[in-house]
């Protein structure tokens, strides 16, 4: 396997963390989105839409890390990041859609770019948009959370899932905007026992080979 991913994105977080969840070895190959890497022919060979992460794997190439998840619970299926229960994998990927589909995507790199270039917005103005749209997913999950009552550590039981998987590139991404996450005491929770796993330590932006260049 070869990921082809960046440091800091959070869908390649998403993705890093999966792949250690389930035990898979990938080389690890850096977009710098920083000098628009991923925007150049080479790379858009591989991934038409520009965007990381891809997946080299079996003489093919996997685009879009909710894809990509699915592909590995379905060709990996142990350990398991979805519930053996209908009505849990429907909270699991209800939580998990609340950032992949609603907070993040509003976030990304491109979307802050447009704000910062074409509509001429200053940084204090980015960071305000950004603290919205993380606010108002965390309210609704922490919310979520809170109505659990047979919640254990994580936020679904007591083994990490796809919701988790989810929700930690994204308080990483708050803690970089600078949102203050006291109001969402039950989402700090499960962050800090997801980073007490191996599987979410490796994957932390800051320990990828391309974070201190």
């Amino acid at each position: 396997m070869k990921l082809h991913n960046y440091f800091r994105s959070g869908s390649s977080h998403r993705l890093r963390i999966a792949l250690n969840l389930k035990g898979l070895e990938y080389d690890y190959v850096a977009v710098d989105l920083r000098r628009d890497a991923q925007l150049g022919a080479g790379y858009r060979a591989l991934n038409p839409q520009g965007l990381v992460p891809a997946l080299e794997v079996d003489g093919g190439v996997l685009i879009q890390s909710p894809a990509i998840i699915e592909w590995l619970e379905e060709r990996h299926p142990e350990p398991p990041l979805l519930p053996a229960d209908a009505a849990g994998r429907a909270r699991v990927r209800a939580l998990a859609a609340i950032v992949g589909c609603d907070v993040h995507p509003l976030n990304n790199r491109r979307v802050l770019e447009y704000l910062r270039h074409r509509l001429r917005q200053d940084e204090s103005a980015v960071q305000a948009w950004c603290a919205t749209w993380i606010a108002a997913g965390f309210d609704a999950i922490e919310a979520l959370l809170a109505a659990d009552g047979a919640r254990g550590r994580f936020c679904h039981g007591d083994s990490p899932t796809l919701a988790d998987v989810y929700l930690v590139p994204q308080v990483e991404s708050a803690r970089r905007f600078e949102v203050d996450l006291a109001p969402w005491p039950r989402i700090v929770a499960v962050d800090a026992a997801c980073r007490e796993l191996d599987a979410f330590r490796r994957a932390a932006p800051a320990l990828q080979p391309d974070a201190a260049h």
